[in-house]
């Protein structure tokens, strides 16, 4: 029977009712929180089509409701406004049915969160704020602690706090410079500056001469380097440690 100019008015109206706005829930990528998608999809493709009304309704709706959710799940439900342009501009391309002929079609979203997921959604910032203000408080008490630990005198401190300390049986005196170098070791990442790292090694470097004599000399060929800089009040100091004093600035030649 050829499809007459009623049939095709009437087949186009079936498929506006259809498609003109049906809702479909959207995973985020928020487990448990989800979104609310109503979309209206428009057939370009004139009829006839190679299918009942019902079935290209069917199709349209089945394929939109797969695209909108490929992307909802990349998603994140606290910045609603960006998730919905990632969703409008996705499902707004052109698709096609793959019928023979195709038919064309393309959509319209509008995307929200329910009362519910909304209120999920607040409640889950709330814990994470919770979370980051502990974490935050805790990294910093530990960070404080490790850099207390690095000198040797908080090691005593900190053993002479303890309840039932005998005071007739201190720490080894190694045993308390072991504990505040290991502690000296530990830097945040911003703290791991070139400078920190050279420090370690000289301070390694250093240590790997136990004997006085040659301590002395190694004081004394840095004193001379520096002075070679044009560096005299690191010399001074440097020169200082020789004698074990505390260096005094040079004083300025007129």
């Amino acid at each position: 029977m050829a499809f007459t100019r009623w049939s095709r008015r009437r087949s186009r109206r079936a498929l506006r009712r259809g498609l003109n706005r049906f809702e479909v829930r959207l995973r985020s990528n928020c487990p448990g929180i989800g979104f609310t998608a109503r979309i209206r999809a428009t057939v370009i493709t004139e009829p006839p089509y190679p299918g009942t009304d019902e079935e290209i309704v069917v199709s349209v709706r089945t394929t939109l409701r797969q695209a909108a959710a490929d992307v909802s799940e990349t998603c994140d439900p606290t910045d609603l406004d960006t998730a919905r342009d990632v969703c409008r501009q996705h499902l707004g391309r052109l698709r096609f049915l793959p019928t023979d002929p195709p038919v064309e079609f393309q959509a319209k979203l509008t995307l929200d969160l329910s009362p519910a997921d909304r209120a999920a959604m607040e409640a889950l910032l709330a814990a994470q704020r919770r979370q980051t203000v502990t974490d935050v408080l805790r990294r910093q008490k530990t960070e404080a602690l490790a850099a207390e630990l690095a000198d040797p005198a908080a090691v005593m401190v900190r053993w002479m706090e303890q309840e039932g300390t005998d005071w007739t049986k201190p720490p080894n005196a190694d045993t308390v410079t072991e504990i505040a170098e290991a502690f000296g070791r530990y830097h945040t990442d911003r703290e791991r500056t070139i400078e920190h790292e050279a420090l370690e090694v000289l301070r390694d470097f250093l240590s790997s001469f136990p004997d006085p004599a040659q301590k002395r000399m190694l004081y004394t060929l840095l004193a001379a380097g520096m002075h070679g800089a044009q560096r005299p009040q690191h010399a001074a100091k440097a020169e200082a440690l020789l004698n074990g004093s505390t260096p005094h600035a040079p004083e300025s030649s007129s």
